[in-house]
């Protein structure tokens, strides 16, 4: 597998007349990759995707995916590579899946020999790829859309709000689809407003606001920059919750939960030691949990933060 960026963006951005909608943003995605980026609406991801994919042209700074520019007249090798599931999916309702599936991949110059696979890989079974698409749900037509993004085997997949419809065990089967391409060396670029979704599914996570890239990194380097608190909760043998407080004194801060439960919030670098002396000389607990901040803890925190530009870059 090659160490090469799949994606290089070099300080681009994007105007509308007077109106930013990408601002400067410096970004490489590998091989092997799964990068989510979040942000608000308006925040500049997918005017960010229409630059990669070359559907529009940066104002200033330079792109590059496979090695070339992805808005050149010959561009057409490389979208033959590229997979997109954009946010709105709409297909002819009078087609049937098959035809959808089949009309795509002579649109991109693929084979359709494998859609049949195709259909079986995203949970379409048999029956329903010969009903016209009117007649599909919200998730099948989820479904039909991703295996359209996947024709060809593409090195790069963008995946816009790619959940969306899909019930709790497809959105599991979406994402053991997503880790089977990343394994294979696939570049994944994730975009998703459903942040609890992507925590352990994304190697990466960027943050987006006001078409400014505001954070880049693993979730351990963004909770190490963000330096919010770790929450430790505790189910009291004896309910003492008061005797609790005495002994944690100034070095956590205590909240009462429902169910019994004891919340302490400490900084991150004293979880452990404060473990310890629970374990060792503290208070007598059924049990213990530990709670580090959440994406969506962080993306908040991101967004106050606008000094923070560009910190959080690995």
């Amino acid at each position: 597998m090659t160490s090469e960026p799949t994606i290089i963006v070099e300080g681009v951005s994007k105007r509308y007349g007077d109106q930013h909608a990408v601002r400067g943003v410096d970004l490489a995605l590998m091989p092997g990759e799964c990068v989510a980026m979040v942000g608000h609406n308006g925040a500049g991801k997918s005017s960010l995707i229409k630059l990669m994919l070359g559907l529009t042209t940066p104002t200033e700074g330079r792109i590059r995916v496979l090695g070339g520019d992805p808005a050149s007249a010959a561009a057409s090798s490389i979208r033959r590579q590229v997979g997109f599931l954009p946010e709105n999916v709409a297909f002819h309702p009078s087609m049937t899946g098959r035809e959808t599936l089949d009309f795509y991949a002579r649109l991109k110059g693929v084979p359709t020999q494998g859609n049949a696979a195709l259909f079986e890989r995203v949970g379409l079974e048999s029956a329903a790829v010969a009903r016209r698409v009117g007649t599909y749900s919200k998730g099948m037509r989820q479904r039909l859309a991703l295996a359209q993004a996947l024709l060809g085997a593409p090195r790069i997949l963008f995946l816009d709000e790619p959940t969306t419809g899909l019930d709790p065990a497809l959105r599991q089967s979406f994402y053991e689809i997503v880790a089977a391409l990343r394994d294979a060396g696939t570049t994944v670029l994730l975009c998703s407003h459903a942040l609890t979704e992507l925590e352990g599914q994304a190697d990466r996570v960027v943050v987006m606001s006001r078409g400014r890239k505001v954070a880049d990194g693993s979730l351990a380097t963004l909770r190490g920059l963000a330096r919010l608190p770790v929450r430790i909760r505790l189910t009291l043998a004896d309910g003492d919750v008061d005797g609790l407080a005495r002994w944690v004194g100034e070095d956590a801060v205590l909240t009462r939960l429902a169910g019994g439960v004891v919340e302490l919030a400490c900084a991150n670098d004293d979880k452990v030691g404060l473990v310890r002396r629970i374990a060792c000389d503290g208070p007598a607990v059924h049990d213990i949990e530990i709670v580090q901040p959440s994406l969506d803890e962080m993306y908040a925190h991101f967004l106050r933060r606008p000094d923070m530009v560009g910190e959080a870059a690995e």
